[in-house]
């Protein structure tokens, strides 16, 4: 997969990408991710890319036209299956997105500064436009990082163990159940016998009824359409 992101503050991207299962899917050749400053690509002069809005009122927005030369000279290289925008006003990003985002091969990123980009980009360019939360960030760098990890660590070969993902929280609907390790007592704190068992079915048959009463207590409006 390649992840293209446009953005004018490259620099702050450089630190999520460079460490842990993120280092680990370039290095090996299961991910690639390039950033492209926007103000490489605007034809102002000063490398300007944002004007007053019209119609007046508070905040800048970045123009048109750098970022529609941004995003045409990168479609000349490779046809994307995605043009996405950063913005809170976006759909709220889940995991079904991440999943359904991770089958694909070449996605692209916008990221948002200021009070936003012309609106007749995301008329005429954008095809997805993806929001992490009800919260405004100071741009669309973070964001965009949160939507790189959560998909690039569900391509195939980048976790060492392949199954793992298929048990986090929101895979089946669910928050994940609780997990421990060793030592099996510690401080006199015990992991429930039902874990030292041996059983799979056993175990397994307490982690649904466990993320079933996690989910009830923390995320209720998750557990539409599921029976206990």
């Amino acid at each position: 997969m390649r992840i293209d992101i446009i953005t004018v503050l490259p620099d702050l991207l450089v630190s999520p990408f460079s460490h842990s299962i993120m280092k680990r899917a370039q290095t090996k050749g299961l991910l690639e991710v390039h950033t492209h400053n926007l103000r490489d690509y605007t034809p102002y002069k000063q490398a300007q890319v944002d004007d007053y809005q019209f119609g007046g009122g508070a905040g800048m927005v970045m123009m048109p036209e750098p970022l529609a030369i941004a995003i045409e000279s990168l479609q000349k290289e490779r046809k994307y299956d995605e043009i996405i925008y950063m913005t809170p006003d976006g759909e709220r990003f889940e995991q079904r997105a991440a999943n359904k985002l991770s089958m694909k091969e070449n996605l692209m990123i916008i990221c948002g500064h200021y009070k936003g980009i012309d609106d007749r980009i995301r008329e005429h360019f954008i095809t997805m436009e993806i929001s992490i939360g009800d919260y405004v960030l100071s741009g669309g760098e973070l964001a965009a990082a949160v939507v790189v990890d959560a998909v690039g660590r569900l391509l195939p070969g980048v976790l060492n163990d392949e199954t793992s993902a298929l048990f986090d929280s929101f895979q089946d609907g669910l928050l994940a159940p609780p997990v421990y390790t060793r030592p099996a007592d510690f401080r006199g704190w015990k992991v429930p016998e039902i874990l030292l068992c041996g059983d799979p079915k056993k175990v397994d048959q307490w982690r649904h009824e466990e993320s079933l009463k996690r989910t009830a207590a923390r995320r209720p409006e998750l557990l539409d359409g599921h029976e206990e």
